[in-house]
């Protein structure tokens, strides 16, 4: 009985081409280059024409989890470099007005709850924060840096101790990377 590996195939989109260099992966897309460390001993990849080949040593549990792990960051990899991940949050304020801008490399809320000192955040390199009206827009081509900016804008007007069904005023995530967050 032969202890064969797993093995699974990821379709390039037109445009898209992929390079492997020490221990990671980078993928050169329209909107960029997205690129992760990806390493493990019993996990093999390579390109052949338009694919990503993803290949196992071994025949076990362990190996398919890491080869389904592998198989969407690449995935997420594709869908930055092609199309960038979006995240969207909405400005909700009650009482006061707050003026929320971008100032350089700065995220700025100002008279959040009727402060007389603005919030500020600096701006992750390699995200795109976009004010229009109400609502803010996080994009990038790497899904970690639009998620952790989209969570620190969040995080800035964020009051402990007080009811949130209450007290409503804040910024909060609306979408995830195209998806809505009921």
């Amino acid at each position: 009985m032969t202890n064969k590996g797993f093995q699974d195939e990821i379709e390039l989109p037109e445009g898209c081409q992929v390079s492997f260099e020490n221990k990671t992966i980078k993928i050169h897309g329209e909107k960029g280059e997205a690129d992760r460390k990806l390493f493990d001993p019993a996990v093999a990849f390579k390109s052949e024409g338009n694919k990503i080949i993803i290949t196992t040593r071994n025949n076990n549990k362990r190996n398919k989890k890491m080869l389904n792990t592998y198989k969407a960051h690449i995935k997420n990899l594709i869908k930055g470099a092609t199309e960038s991940h979006i995240y969207k949050l909405k400005i909700c304020s009650g009482h006061f007005p707050m003026t929320v801008g971008v100032k350089d490399n700065l995220f700025e809320i100002k008279n959040f709850i009727g402060e007389k000192v603005p919030r500020q955040l600096e701006i992750l390199e390699g995200t795109e924060v976009k004010v229009d009206g109400a609502e803010v827009i996080v994009k990038s081509v790497n899904k970690e840096k639009a998620g952790q900016m989209a969570a620190s804008i969040e995080q800035l007007t964020r009051r402990p101790g007080f009811d949130k069904r209450i007290f409503q005023d804040g910024i909060y995530l609306t979408e995830k990377d195209g998806k809505p967050i009921e």
